[in-house]
């Protein structure tokens, strides 16, 4: 069970670094949105092609608020983080548990 306990902790922890690294992406993003950025470099069209098909749906849904303020980033970071603390905890847990 120390093998299988061992492989759980690691997915969490893998999850983790990944909900984490998406994270800041979207912050990334949202910063961007705040200055008009080349739409031709590089790290502009990755942030844009990795966060706009999670952006948009959200954004599709959600009523617009004052000047065209767009919350979908708001939406993600709020969905990640209690994501994180739902299935890494879980995982966790589990992997604990397991020992």
């Amino acid at each position: 069970m120390f093998l299988v306990s061992n492989l759980v902790l690691a997915l969490a922890r893998l999850i983790s670094l990944l909900l984490e690294a998406y994270f800041w992406i979207i912050i990334a993003r949202a910063v961007l949105s705040w200055v008009n950025p080349d739409p031709y470099n590089p790290i502009v069209r990755f942030l844009h092609r990795v966060t706009e098909p999670v952006l948009r749906p959200i954004r599709d849904r959600l009523p617009t608020v004052g000047m065209g303020l767009d919350l979908s980033p708001v939406v993600v970071l709020l969905a990640l983080k209690v994501a994180e603390w739902v299935v890494v905890d879980n995982l966790r847990d589990l992997a604990l548990s397991l020992r």
